[in-house]
């Protein structure tokens, strides 16, 4: 489960990059960042 956590937080941070260079979604890219580094957080908190 913690290695699926880290994968979609990988994605998700790809995908904001990606949204931001891109194209501009406003306020949903940063809602992609904040999910992912809150997914990071609980991998590095839980193992």
């Amino acid at each position: 489960m913690g290695g699926l956590l880290y994968l979609i937080a990988v994605i998700l941070i790809i995908l904001w990059a990606l949204g931001f260079f891109v194209y501009s979604a406003g306020m949903l890219i940063h809602i992609l960042l904040v999910i992912a580094v809150v997914a990071i957080l609980l991998r590095l908190i839980r193992g």
